[in-house]
C-alpha cells in the first residue's frame, strides 16, 4: 500500500529538463550514424555483396557499442536533472521552530493618545511583551501605511525587533494610506519561503472595509492565520488635548477583518492579559498548521549518479570510444 501511495506521488521537481531528451535523441542518431564504420562502403557496394565481405559479423551483432552506453548515460543524466521525487522531507534550511510576523500600522492616526502614551508607543510595548512570551519563535517585522515595507526579516534576536519597532514613525513612511492587504501578503510570502509553521499578528487601530475582499482572497490563496490586536479606545474615551484625530475603536469592522483573515480579534488592555491571550491564539494556530509546512520534496536524482558513472566507466576499456568523423 505504501508503494502504491509513493507511486501516486511520483513527479519531477524540474520537469522542463526532460525537454533535453529530444536533443539527446537527435545527437544519438547523429553519433550513431557517424560511428557506423560501414557507412562509406554502403554507398559504393551493394548490400547483398557487402554482407558476404564482412568479417566476424556474428560476433559483433550482439555487442554493446560505446554509442549505446553514451545514450544510457545521457538519458540517466537528464532524468537526474529533472529531479524525480516521491517523498517529502524536512527542509535543510528550516530550523526546528515556528515563525511569526508582526505587521504594524504606522500612520498619523497611530499617534492618537486615547491609548497612553500613544497608540504607536503602546504597540511597541506590546511587541516587547509578546516577544518575551514567544522567545522560541523567530519573528519578523513589517510596517505599513499607504505601502508595506519589510523592517526586519525573520530573526531569533528579539532585541533588534524591539529597537526597530521603537524607531518607527509616520514621517518615515513614504506614502500615507491603509494598505493592510499588501502588508499581510508580504508577511505570508516571507513565511512561505521560511517553510516552517507560522502565524501573523496585525497591530492596527482600524481596517478599511475596502480591503476586506483582498484580505479574503489572501486567505483563500493559503494565507496563515492572522490575529489582530486592536490598538484603539472606545468612543466614550476622550483623548487629551493636542491628540491627533483618529477614529474610535470599531469592533464590527475589525471583527470582519479577523474573520476574513481566518484569525481572531484581541482588544488592547492596560495589563498583559491581552498579550497572554494573543500568545495562546498564536500557539494554537502554529500547532494546527498544515502538515506540509516545513517540508519539501526529496530530490531522488542523486540515486542515478552510480548508474551514470557505470555507463561512463565503459569508455575506459580498450576500444570504448565514440568516434565522430
Amino acid at each position: 500500500m505504501d508503494m502504491l501511495s509513493s507511486l501516486s506521488q511520483f513527479h519531477f521537481i524540474r520537469p522542463w529538463w526532460l525537454l533535453l531528451v529530444l536533443l539527446a535523441v537527435f545527437l544519438m542518431w547523429s553519433v550513431f550514424k557517424r560511428s557506423d564504420s560501414l557507412r562509406v562502403w554502403k554507398n559504393v557496394i551493394s548490400p547483398q555483396l557487402l554482407k558476404h565481405l564482412l568479417i566476424r559479423e556474428s560476433t559483433e551483432q550482439g555487442r554493446w557499442r560505446p554509442v549505446y552506453m553514451l545514450g544510457l548515460a545521457w538519458l540517466a543524466g537528464i532524468v537526474a536533472l529533472a529531479g524525480p521525487s516521491w517523498q517529502l522531507q524536512n527542509s535543510p534550511f528550516s530550523e526546528d521552530q515556528a515563525a511569526m510576523f508582526i505587521v504594524l500600522k504606522v500612520s498619523p492616526e497611530m499617534l492618537s493618545m486615547d491609548i497612553q502614551p500613544s497608540r504607536l508607543q503602546r504597540s511597541t510595548l506590546k511587541i516587547h511583551d509578546l516577544l518575551a512570551l514567544k522567545s522560541d519563535v523567530r519573528t519578523g517585522l513589517i510596517a505599513y501605511a499607504g505601502s508595506a515595507h519589510l523592517v526586519m526579516p525573520l530573526t531569533s534576536d528579539s532585541g533588534i525587533i524591539n529597537s526597530s519597532a521603537a524607531a518607527l514613525e509616520p514621517e518615515i513612511m513614504p506614502q500615507p494610506g491603509d494598505e493592510v492587504s499588501a502588508a499581510i501578503a508580504m508577511a505570508n510570502q516571507r513565511l512561505k519561503k521560511a517553510v516552517v509553521p507560522g502565524s501573523i499578528v496585525l497591530i492596527t487601530d482600524a481596517v478599511d472595509a475596502a480591503q476586506l475582499s483582498e484580505l479574503t482572497a489572501i486567505r483563500k490563496r493559503g494565507g496563515v492565520d492572522v490575529h489582530i490586536l486592536a490598538m484603539a479606545a472606545a468612543a466614550n474615551v476622550i483623548p487629551p488635548a493636542g491628540s491627533p484625530p483618529a477614529p474610535a475603536l470599531d469592533m464590527r469592522a475589525l471583527s470582519a477583518a479577523a474573520k476574513a483573515l481566518g484569525g481572531s480579534l484581541t482588544v488592547v488592555t492596560a495589563d498583559k492579559s491581552d498579550v497572554i491571550e494573543l500568545s495562546k491564539k498564536i500557539e494554537h494556530s502554529i500547532s494546527n498548521a498544515p502538515a506540509g509546512d516545513g517540508q519539501q520534496w526529496k530530490d531522488a536524482g542523486y540515486y542515478l549518479l552510480p548508474f551514470i558513472a557505470f555507463f561512463l566507466l565503459t569508455f575506459f576499456r580498450r576500444g570504448g570510444a565514440v568516434v565522430s568523423e
